[in-house]
């Protein structure tokens, strides 16, 4: 046998199962790229733009702060949350608190859409990477009883070329969960930031 295989020829010797692994990196790769685009284009940042809301109000000038959120661009996700707060702050603090946090779960959801497929391929993948090693090691347990003449290289071959799958599902699970701790580490970062904003705008407003 040759000392080394290329992605196509590993691709072969790994079954019928390897197919399914194929699906499960590109959509990985997929969402991964996805959310990469979206949470780059959108600013995750809060305190900018919390900051000089709370200049606006210290000096009074709370419909021109409303002006400036509702002129924001549309990537600026802090300002529709702090746009809702002021937009209600005149109905109370209960009132314009709830609003504030529904918009912020609302601009949450979206940036971890995608994120639930993530967690369920990191789990997948390796399931299916052992199922395809199961499926391989009974097909290489048959040949030996079938085969008149055992020796190692028969039985190593076979064992070898069942464990390519659960190389390959390793592989994309590592992967997936990887990128999801890193992208929630991003969203949950800017959860924080969009709490401490609000927390710090109610008293200006009270």
């Amino acid at each position: 046998m040759e000392n080394g295989f290329s992605l196509i020829e590993l691709f072969k010797l790994g079954g019928p199962f390897m197919w399914v692994l194929l699906a499960f990196s590109v959509a990985t790769l997929s969402i991964v790229i996805e959310r990469c685009i979206y949470l780059y284009w959108h600013n995750c940042k809060a305190y900018p733009i919390s900051g000089k809301i709370k200049d606006f109000l210290r000096d009074g000038k709370r419909d021109e702060a409303v002006k400036f959120l509702q002129n924001c661009q549309r990537n600026q996700t802090i300002a529709s949350i702090l746009l809702a707060l002021l937009e209600n702050a005149k109905y109370g603090e209960n009132r314009m608190e709830r609003a504030a946090e529904s918009e912020a779960q609302e601009r949450l959801r979206r940036m971890e859409n995608g994120f639930n497929y993530l967690t369920a391929l990191s789990s997948l993948a390796p399931l299916t990477g052992f199922l395809g090693t199961v499926s391989g090691m009974i097909g290489a347990f048959r040949s030996i009883a079938e085969a008149t003449d055992v020796n190692a290289q028969l039985v190593a071959g076979g064992i070898y070329e069942a464990l390519i799958t659960t190389v390959f599902g390793l592989i994309i699970a590592i992967t997936a969960l990887v990128a999801y701790n890193l992208l929630i580490q991003r969203v949950d970062s800017f959860s924080a930031e969009a709490s401490k904003a609000i927390d710090d705008l109610i008293p200006e407003l009270i």
